[in-house]
């Protein structure tokens, strides 16, 4: 369930305009339910051809509630009764499928994104991602929307093997020796990897799929559209 209303609430003139922006990739940059649902109706179909579940398809929202999650996680949710080797077995065919559906033209990234990112970068802002997903994913996302030019760095937890995106965003931010940033998500990690390392934290509060009111608890600003970060940073007033 969606909070309701204006979303930026807090005192906007008091944020400190930051040196980067950090960017969430599911239900922050890309809607990934386009991509992820059919991807999971063919992996479970092939689970099945190999004999490694039985039984109906988990639900959609089982996976559409996990995401954020590392993928470890996500197969506990997902898969509780399955073993390990099923697990990983679950991760190399869904990220097959969503790379064939990359191919294929399937997904889209949020009205604006792209925009919104051209011009943050053309103010001089350094960009990056930071994702819970595989690298080959997050990645590949990127290059077929046409937007993996704009950032410095593509971070994943699937690349750097990070217990947790806290540890992700820290890393980044060490390897690039970023002093002020902002962390820019739609899920409780991304509120705990900001916060966690003592950053602006922007809530984003439009992924159409099911997320609890709760999800964002703790976020300094929530923003109901991508291109509100303009703004956030005061670019539309500087007429970009």
């Amino acid at each position: 369930m969606k909070t309701q209303g204006w979303s930026m609430e807090k005192n906007t003139d008091a944020v400190r305009k930051p040196e980067a922006l950090i960017f969430d990739m599911d239900g922050t940059l890309f809607r990934t339910e386009k991509l992820l649902l059919p991807a999971y109706e063919r992996m479970f179909r092939r689970l099945r051809d190999e004999g490694l579940y039985e039984g109906e398809t988990p639900p959609e929202q089982a996976i559409l509630g996990a995401l954020g999650m590392l993928l470890n996680d996500i197969w506990k949710r997902v898969l509780p009764e399955h073993d390990e080797a099923v697990h990983r077995r679950a991760d190399v065919l869904l990220l097959e499928e969503q790379m064939l559906g990359l191919q294929e033209g399937i997904g889209e990234l949020y009205p604006g994104v792209k925009e919104t990112l051209e011009k943050l970068r053309g103010h001089g802002y350094r960009l990056f991602v930071a994702s819970n997903g595989l690298e080959a994913y997050v990645k590949g996302v990127a290059e077929a929307k046409g937007i993996a030019s704009l950032f410095e760095g593509l971070y994943s937890a699937g690349e750097y093997k990070t217990a947790t995106k806290v540890d992700l965003v820290r890393l980044l931010l060490r390897h690039n020796g970023v002093s002020s940033a902002w962390m820019v998500g739609d899920r409780s990690s991304d509120v705990e990897a900001g916060a966690g390392n003592g950053l602006t934290v922007i809530g984003c509060d439009y992924a159409e799929f099911g997320v609890s009111a709760s999800e964002l608890d703790g976020a300094d600003i929530r923003i109901r559209t991508f291109p509100e970060l303009l703004a956030l940073l005061k670019i539309e007033e500087e007429g970009a």
